[in-house]
């Protein structure tokens, strides 16, 4: 179950990084919520219709998911190793003042998922996130989709 957590989540990051936010550009039913973000249901019909409509950058990017997944699958240690410095990079690149911790501003301009979701993953509620409390954040996810799925 973890490894399929782990491919899924592979894909969805090729996904979203490979599809255009159609919302944005007024694709008709392509809803926009306040904080910016989009229904995951019209991100699936986005993918999609990017599919359609580029066939070839489609299967391209399906098969480097899978051989990511088959990848994880032999090695779930490393893929996890190569997930968390990715992410430490991400959270290195968005703290352009260097102190270690992000403020919302600068969630809201290199980490907008960040952004989206800052106050609940602030635990101390100082109005800054640090790596600690994104990595907690991370695990409580995960173990409330571990207990969704059982």
């Amino acid at each position: 179950m973890k490894r399929l957590l782990v491919a899924a989540a592979a894909l969805l990051a090729l996904a979203t990084q490979a599809v255009p936010s159609f919302a944005a550009e007024g694709m008709p039913g392509a809803t926009v919520r306040p904080d910016g973000s989009t229904a995951p249901g019209d991100r699936k019909a986005r993918f999609e219709q990017w599919c359609q409509d580029n066939p070839e950058k489609c299967r391209e990017m399906k098969a480097k998911a899978q051989q990511r997944r088959d990848q994880c699958m032999a090695d779930p240690e490393k893929c996890r190793a190569e997930a968390q410095a990715r992410s430490r990079e991400r959270f290195r690149k968005a703290d352009t003042n260097g102190d270690g911790r992000i403020s919302r501003e600068e969630a809201q301009k290199g980490m907008p998922q960040l952004a989206r979701d800052f106050d609940r993953i602030d635990a101390n509620k100082d109005g800054m996130v640090t790596m600690e409390e994104l990595e907690a954040a991370r695990k409580a996810r995960a173990g409330a989709s571990k207990g969704k799925g059982a």
